[in-house]
């Protein structure tokens, strides 16, 4: 499966984006599907996950709260809305398909991925 992240962009503080995540090759249904980002000289660190249903969610405690996590298998797409954005939440944020059934927060899960979109949060 090809992913194709987008949606990022400079935004203010308190702000909010929504994040997509567009795959193509193989139906997203068959995947639970991640999101993670990587700040300047930081490690990859999960965001957020869902699982193939959408019946499951998780988030990491940064953005517990302020994230939501969706997918529209119909539209093989899988989307995260982010509001009240900080500074510290800018990083590249990049989409991640695993064919585990369960969500995993570690990175070496996830099989696939896209290329990554950029959000930065500056006033």
């Amino acid at each position: 499966v090809q992913l194709q992240a987008s949606g990022g962009g400079l935004v203010l503080p308190g702000d909010s984006l929504k994040l997509s995540c567009a795959a193509s090759g193989r139906t997203i249904s068959e995947y639970v599907m991640g999101w993670f980002r990587q700040a300047p000289g930081k490690e990859r660190e999960f965001v957020a996950g869902i699982t193939r249903g959408g019946g499951m969610t998780n988030y990491a405690d940064p953005v517990k709260g302020r994230s939501t996590i969706s997918r529209a298998n119909a539209k093989n797409t899988v989307y995260l809305q982010m509001n009240n954005l900080k500074p510290e939440d800018t990083a590249v944020y990049y989409c991640a398909a695993s064919r585990r059934v369960t969500i995993y927060s570690s990175d070496t899960w996830y099989d696939f991925w896209g290329q990554g979109t950029q959000v930065t949060v500056s006033s």
